[in-house]
């Protein structure tokens, strides 16, 4: 229960605001829902620093962006408190440390990987990720597919990228096109209620409160939208222009192309990167994704951070500094990946961003974004399928009863138990290296 304030909390000096946002950036286990949970708490329930209907208005129109919605939340809340120079440290320090502890971690993996303790954990946690897929399908589906029509748009989209191997792009595509004309013929059908839920509760006036006018760096000017495109798009351009070498160059343009199609989140989008990474530029193997995907739940920041393992891995492999520099080389792969996946995100919400706080309350997205969402919950249910398939078949025929034990209980412990992902993977990981030890 909320002991309601009735004093306007004092706005917070830019410093104090750098410091919460570098705080969060350590902190920010358990993927966007957890993510999402957490600034609600600290910005609206606690600092009141923005109120419940202006969080949940920046959380829709973030839900229909592609990339994560989380870190582009943050920038959003960044941006409206204190303009551009908010949003870039909001968003950077949001993903900064997790760029950090993956590369470190990343290294340790592949010059140590094949030690049994090492090994042993990864064992313990690849079961486990696979419950976590398997729960946020779950989680994910028991709000959106709210009816008939939803449930069998999202088999037919489990069908098209299991069977068919249909790229992700065009099934998000397709998804919303039916969402669109779908509205018009039964609106009931495709609208979303609150995506979130949302919250009558009343924590006291907001520094940016429901009637708050829109700052003046937030309103909507032409010059603004043209500035930032051009500014954005260059940067893009003159970073990729200085990658010399191929392989970076591709991975830039690999991880503009999946920045653009990351719909529904992470999970969504790994198949797409698996795709590229594995199959068409042989970065790394299945085996090194799967492993990755365990190591990317187990440090703050967004899970599409994966990609920042995908560029150390595959530049490191690569060895595009030679064999002397290969950490080198492995850092530089995870920025570049880092950079471009990021970058579409500032330019969403700085060229975005104008127009909504001019519409708030006349989002017309909801329709395609609740079919969009219904297609995400069959395609993660694909890649809840290959995880297990490689977890529980690692050698392709043999069954692994211990991992199909441990997987079991990590998903009663989500679903029955309501564990943390933290603790369950914690957990899972001691598990793994006690039965390696014995």
């Amino acid at each position: 229960m909320n002991t309601m304030n009735n004093t306007t909390p004092q706005k917070p000096s830019f410093y104090q605001f750098f410091v919460y946002w570098l705080k969060l950036g350590f902190i920010s286990f358990g993927g966007p829902a957890g993510q999402i949970a957490m600034m609600h708490q600290e910005l609206v329930e606690r600092r009141r620093w923005i109120s419940e209907h202006r969080f949940l208005h920046a959380l829709n129109y973030t839900m229909v962006l592609p990339g994560p919605e989380a870190q582009q939340l943050a920038t959003y809340i960044g941006w409206l408190m204190f303009g551009v120079r908010g949003g870039i440290v909001a968003g950077v320090l949001f993903v900064l440390p997790s760029l950090f502890i993956l590369s470190g971690l990343t290294w340790v993996y592949l010059s140590y990987g094949e030690v049994d303790a090492v090994a042993g954990i990864l064992y313990g946690i690849k079961p486990a990720v696979t419950a976590i897929i398997l729960f946020a399908a779950y989680r994910i589906g028991s709000k959106a597919l709210s009816n008939i029509v939803l449930k069998v748009l999202a088999v037919l989209a489990f069908i098209a990228i299991y069977q068919f191997e249909i790229a992700f792009p065009y099934i998000v595509l397709i998804a919303a096109t039916i969402g669109f004309f779908g509205a018009m013929m039964s609106p009931d059908t495709f609208t979303v209620g609150a995506h979130h839920g949302s919250s009558k509760s009343d924590y006291g006036p907001a520094l940016i409160d429901d009637d708050t006018p829109t700052p003046e760096h937030a309103k909507f000017k032409w010059s603004r939208l043209v500035s930032f495109a051009l500014i954005g798009v260059g940067l893009g351009m003159a970073m990729f222009v200085l990658l010399t070498d191929p392989v970076l160059n591709n991975m830039a343009e690999f991880f503009t192309k999946a920045a653009l199609v990351t719909f529904g989140g992470a999970y969504a989008v790994l198949p797409y990167i698996y795709q590229g990474g594995v199959d068409q530029y042989q970065w790394l193997t299945s085996v090194q994704m799967m492993d990755g995907l365990a190591l990317g739940e187990t440090t703050p920041g967004p899970l599409i951070m994966i990609v920042a393992f995908v560029g150390f891995v595959g530049a490191w492999t690569k060895e595009i500094f030679g064999p002397e520099a290969q950490f080198l080389a492995g850092f530089a792969g995870a920025a570049v990946a880092t950079f471009f996946t990021f970058l579409p995100s500032f330019l969403f919400i700085f060229i975005g961003g104008p127009g909504v706080e001019a519409t708030r309350g006349d989002l017309k997205f909801s329709a395609p974004l609740s079919a969009v969402t219904a297609a995400v919950v069959g395609v993660i249910i694909n890649l809840a399928v290959f995880f297990a398939q490689n977890t529980l078949w690692p050698s392709g025929n043999e069954f692994d009863v211990i991992a199909a034990l441990i997987g079991i209980v990590a998903f009663v412990a989500l679903f029955r138990y309501k564990v943390g992902i933290m603790t369950v993977i914690a957990v899972c990981a001691m598990l793994g290296l006690g039965l390696t030890l014995v």
